[in-house]
């Protein structure tokens, strides 16, 4: 299977320039240039730059000169540090994988459309130059499984309109329930040589957002050990996630969480990206403060180990904050340990 070269080991920056109050205070002083130096020491080569609409545009769909003036200092300092970025649209006007955003119409409503593609048209023109040291992430998480013809059009179009301006950039598209792996099937074939499959893996969802007050039906309280068998795993899916179970059910209820879980997960995929000759990235991953700190680190070696066997570039959810800090004091005991894992 191809490689996305320069994008192997990585972290996201969320939290900066999306899912924000999106005020100057938090601008400036949630990522600084500190922070980029820690990333590059931590032997990493590149960082995932989630940023929304609301940065560069306003409600009108007027640019914000400043914002791609954040952007660029952002690239700036990555390049500085010798990290590579994928800038990925977190939000555009009109859809946010967050139903709580209250943006809506996106995959019906051609002007939003035409306003996503002269983003990435300003994006692209703005930012030229940067060569493999960039690359575009269209939209973050496409939700209903509803969208995915809708979506493969509109990924179409724009990635024909960015390739006027930049012929070879890298650009990355994933799929329907929330960036799912089994969703990648349903993209269209790549466009050209320079397209990336996407992916966000947090599976087991019941271990990696165990406690998450977003997940519907998901208690405060809950807590599930990494140890737990993948029959106690399923029980707590029914109990706390309205059933969402994954793999867990093509799993022997007794048996228990290994890298085997992720070769198998990832198994379908890879066999789709080396049929079509495209590299797969998995531009989230990660798991929530509330699980122990020695359980995190052994989730990270499973599908760590996975990830390296199948030549996976991927990004960690996420550097600071956002629930899942990988600077969390915390993480202060198993840190050394996790970030070779990245």
């Amino acid at each position: 299977m191809r490689e996305f070269k320069g994008y192997v080991h990585g972290v996201d920056l969320g939290g900066w320039f999306s899912q924000c109050d999106h005020t100057k205070e938090r601008y400036d002083n949630f990522i600084k240039e500190e922070d980029f130096e820690r990333i590059a020491s931590w032997g990493l080569d590149h960082v995932r730059l989630p940023i929304d609409y609301e940065l560069v545009e306003d409600e009108n769909g007027n640019y914000i000169q400043e914002g791609f003036e954040r952007i660029r200092k952002a690239l700036e300092l990555a390049g500085k540090y010798n990290l590579n970025t994928v800038l990925d649209l977190h939000k555009t006007f009109g859809y946010s994988f967050d139903l709580g955003y209250g943006e809506s119409g996106f995959f019906d409503n051609e002007s939003y459309q035409e306003r996503f593609y002269k983003l990435w048209e300003k994006i692209s023109s703005e930012f030229g130059g940067y060569g493999d040291a960039l690359a575009f992430e269209l939209l973050n998480e496409v939700t209903s499984k509803e969208y995915s013809d809708k979506w493969n059009s509109i990924a179409r179009e724009c990635i024909k309109r960015i390739r006027v301006i930049l012929p070879e950039v890298k650009i990355l598209v994933g799929g329907y329930y929330n960036n799912s792996i089994v969703a990648l099937k349903d993209l269209e074939a790549p466009y050209d040589e320079n397209i990336v499959y996407n992916f966000h893996c947090y599976e087991p969802l019941i271990f990696t957002h165990q406690g998450a007050g977003w997940v519907d039906k998901m208690s405060l309280d809950f807590r599930i050990p990494l140890s737990a068998t993948y029959g106690e795993m399923a029980k707590a899916s029914e109990e706390q996630t309205n059933g969402v179970l994954g793999d867990l059910k093509l799993y022997d209820p007794a048996d228990r969480l290994s890298s085997e879980y992720f070769d198998k997960f990832f198994a379908e995929a890879v066999a789709i990206a080396e049929e079509r000759n495209v590299p797969l990235y998995c531009g989230e991953y990660g798991v929530i403060e509330t699980a122990t700190p020695e359980d995190t680190l052994g989730w990270y070696e499973m599908i760590s180990e996975a990830f390296n066997k199948y030549n996976i570039g991927r990004a960690a959810w996420s550097y600071r904050e956002m629930n899942f800090g990988l600077v969390s004091p915390a993480l202060d005991g198993i840190r050394d340990k996790l970030i070779k894992l990245l």
